[in-house]
């Protein structure tokens, strides 16, 4: 493996340097995920196009330095969090600041707690394993934002969470 093909990987991997920061990359990184994919919410096809793109660069850019690093999931490895917060963006039914920040708060939540079937995800191998759990965790903020969702037709003020 060539210094380059490393070096590109990291940068990948650690999203422009964001996971290198000595507290919360993993917050980090999924703030700059809401505050950069926030205007393509509108715009479904550019969303899902990005997501895919980090899917499967950040597989890649993960795998490639847990081996240089010899670490089963470096805590410098933060395109996870991108796609992670990426996707309950993308799958959650509001498309408001308020719906982001819930959303936010959820994925920090269930990345940090990794409740199963999430922490099963992670055992995964390489670079999959890696990007899986924070998929995960993800795909479980927008399914309960989702439920925010209906369930404030019953309760009308839990919409300032989901619009």
């Amino acid at each position: 493996m060539t210094r380059r093909y490393r070096r590109v990987a990291a940068t990948a991997a650690t999203v422009l340097g964001l996971g290198r920061i000595p507290h919360a990359p993993g917050t980090a990184c999924s703030l700059a995920a809401v505050i950069t994919l926030s205007g393509t919410r509108t715009t479904p096809l550019l969303l899902w196009t990005v997501l895919v793109v980090v899917a499967v660069l950040g597989t890649w850019a993960a795998e490639t330095c847990a081996r240089a690093w010899k670490k089963r999931d470096p805590s410098a490895v933060v395109i996870d969090e991108f796609l992670g917060m990426g996707l309950a963006l993308a799958l959650s039914p509001g498309l408001g600041p308020q719906s982001a920040a819930t959303a936010f708060i959820l994925f920090r939540l269930f990345d940090i707690l990794k409740p199963p079937p999430i922490n099963h995800l992670e055992r995964l191998p390489g670079g999959f394993g890696i990007m899986a759990d924070d998929a995960g965790a993800g795909i479980a903020a927008a399914m309960v934002m989702w439920l925010l969702h209906f369930l404030s037709s019953s309760i009308p003020a839990l919409e300032i969470l989901i619009y």
